[in-house]
């Protein structure tokens, strides 16, 4: 897949599937890769600034197979900057399936 494309989606896809639960960055990276491949060290970089601006807050937990890990969990920002960004996927997309429908047509 398009690595322009991953970069426009990935920030998309770590808020929804964060919505559904609190998740650690490894887990992120391995669902997201069950749909198109993502380096895990892309994940990262993503969260520390979704962090940052506030959209996550994190938590350590204990894991039975290592180190604790760091979970992120979405905060009332996180929530709404999803659902817009979602609004505004859909509208793009449409946008741009009407364009490849438009030329592809005979």
């Amino acid at each position: 897949m398009n690595v322009q494309f991953k970069k426009g989606v990935l920030e998309l896809c770590v808020l929804v599937l964060t919505s559904e639960g609190d998740r650690y960055g490894y887990e992120l990276a391995v669902k997201i890769s069950s749909k198109f491949e993502v380096a895990v060290g892309s994940v990262y970089p993503l969260l520390n600034r979704l962090t940052q601006e506030g959209y996550f807050s994190t938590y350590l937990k204990e894991s039975n197979e290592g180190p604790p890990r760091k979970y992120y969990q979405l905060t009332e920002a996180g929530w709404l900057h999803m659902r817009a960004l979602i609004v505004e996927w859909s509208s793009f997309s449409t946008a741009v399936n009407e364009i490849i429908e438009e030329g592809i047509r005979p």
